[in-house]
């Protein structure tokens, strides 16, 4: 019990110093992409549906790879239904 305390507050302590120790105002996009968004959305351009697109492609791409390794596990790990029919395994998988 003393154990799962000392554990708990670790990662309190951990998680209380990455979040002092992060920036309040981050910019993410480099001048030149800030510039094009923004250029996009006062004069109607499409070059900003664009970078959208692109880093919604982006993004979208971790999440498909690791809904695929996760279809793949478990297919192979499920476990086998069988059923006994006059002293024959049938897999039914």
């Amino acid at each position: 019990m003393m154990n799962r305390i000392m554990r708990f507050l670790g990662i309190l302590m951990v998680a209380a110093t990455l979040f002092a120790a992060v920036p309040n105002d981050t910019k993410a996009q480099c001048a030149m992409c800030t510039l094009t968004a923004e250029n996009a959305t006062e004069h109607g351009n499409t070059q900003g549906k664009g970078l959208n697109k692109g880093i919604l492609f982006l993004l979208a791409i971790p999440y498909l790879a690791a809904v695929g390794i996760g279809v793949l596990w478990y297919k192979k790990y499920r476990s086998k239904k069988t059923v006994n029919v006059d002293n024959d395994p049938i897999v039914l998988n």
